[in-house]
């Protein structure tokens, strides 16, 4: 689809504003879903004169992670382009990342008699995980051959790279994460998938092994979790793409991260989603693209928090209208994937999807919710299409054929 886009493209001055309900899709509770349950006046009145839907970030059945979900979000196949979480959190908190690395995400988590009680130790806050990142940091700065570099991130999480001395060889990468998904269970330990990963295996074995030491007298974030090993890939850039001068307005370093590799503009944006807005309006004449990232609502999912995942779907709707107040010629908001609070985690469960534009037919759906956009015009569509729409309704597609 982007190689027949690629070939469409013309420019025009229209802005395309895309909001991204971290995990937005849920399942129902007490015979509603959050966003059945969640009073939001606003995106419903946007769903009864937009076109609606549902997306399917990478096939059905399938449950997406975030960086096959926004990479679906941004018309970037995700079954083509198989990138680690790790290389997202990397150059989402700054690191320079090179030809020689293997980036790694990493949980701070809780453990007990080798079994993990807490794969985010709590949430941690954030000024305390940066104190014990920098312990680490002090303590462990090479094993074997690789020298080993830290990126505090945000509460549990922070970025590793272990860079060797020389460029990796093609599956150097292929290694399991230690994080099993699951409360209860024991740590799984890296283990090469290839031949080629053998070294790099060896490495992070010895890297738990040692920061594990390092954390023991830690109350709650006494042990890591590996995820996302990754080496940097090579992706046409989004204005390369599309010709759209794109900006990404995120506070969690993973979805800069994202946004950086397909070449969008990542400011630093710090505090809520009403400081994301108002970066949003004080910048508007100077892109064509935004795309504005909304993290807790998938959090509180994952934390099977169903009233404060609600609540963070009404906070938002509140804000909402000083985005609408910029007459976008496009707006669309979804979700990256499904996050029930029902299933503790992401699922593969379609997501509902807005898009406003004056070029739909509208009037099919009475507000925003999973079974109220199954009536919508967008039916349910593989989500690598999204842009397509987005630009079509943009008037940024010209016609294919004579």
């Amino acid at each position: 689809m982007q190689k027949l886009v690629h070939g469409l493209i013309q420019t025009n001055s229209t802005k395309i504003v895309l909001i991204v309900l971290d995990g937005l899709g849920g399942l129902p509770v007490n015979g509603k879903t959050e966003l059945e349950t969640a009073d939001t006046p606003t995106m419903d009145a946007l769903a009864q004169s937009g076109a609606c839907g549902l997306h399917l970030p990478v096939a059905c059945g399938i449950t997406p992670g975030s960086g096959p979900g926004h990479l679906s979000l941004f018309g970037y196949n995700p079954l083509e382009h198989q990138i680690g979480r790790g290389i997202l959190e990397a150059l989402g908190l700054g690191m320079d990342v090179r030809r020689t690395d293997i980036a790694l995400r990493c949980n701070y988590g809780t453990i007990e008699q080798g079994i993990i009680k807490d794969r985010r130790a709590g949430r941690i806050p954030t000024d305390q995980s940066r104190k014990i990142t920098e312990r680490l940091k002090t303590a462990i700065t090479k094993i074997d051959d690789a020298e080993i570099h830290f990126a505090p991130g945000m509460e549990h999480r922070f970025a590793v790279l272990m860079r060797f001395p020389e460029p990796l060889v093609p599956g150097a990468d292929s290694i399991n994460d230690t994080d099993p998904q699951k409360e209860g269970k024991a740590p799984l330990e890296a283990a090469a998938g290839t031949s080629a990963a053998e070294r790099v295996a060896r490495v992070a074995r010895k890297f738990v092994s040692k920061v594990a030491e390092v954390l023991k007298g830690e109350e709650k974030a006494n042990y890591i979790l590996l995820r996302g090993f990754s080496v940097m890939p090579h992706l046409l850039s989004f204005k390369e793409a599309y010709g759209l001068n794109a900006v990404a307005i995120a506070t969690y370093p993973m979805y800069g991260g994202l946004a950086k590799l397909v070449g969008m503009t990542t400011p630093a944006v710090s505090g809520g989603v009403q400081e994301e807005i108002d970066y949003l309006r004080a910048n508007y004449d100077k892109y064509d693209f935004f795309f504005l990232h909304v993290k807790k609502v998938d959090s509180y999912g994952e934390d099977g928090d169903f009233d404060g995942k609600r609540r963070r779907i009404e906070e938002f709707d509140a804000l909402l209208p000083q985005i609408v107040s910029l007459n976008p010629d496009v707006l669309i908001i979804t979700g990256d994937h499904s996050t029930p609070a029902l299933m503790k985690g992401h699922s593969w469960h379609p997501v509902p999807i807005i898009l406003k534009s004056p070029y739909v037919l509208g009037g099919l759906c009475k507000g925003f919710s999973e079974r109220e956009c199954t009536k919508g015009e967008l039916g349910i569509f593989p989500t690598v299409n999204l842009m397509s729409l987005a630009l079509a309704n943009a008037g940024r597609l010209k016609k294919f054929g004579a």
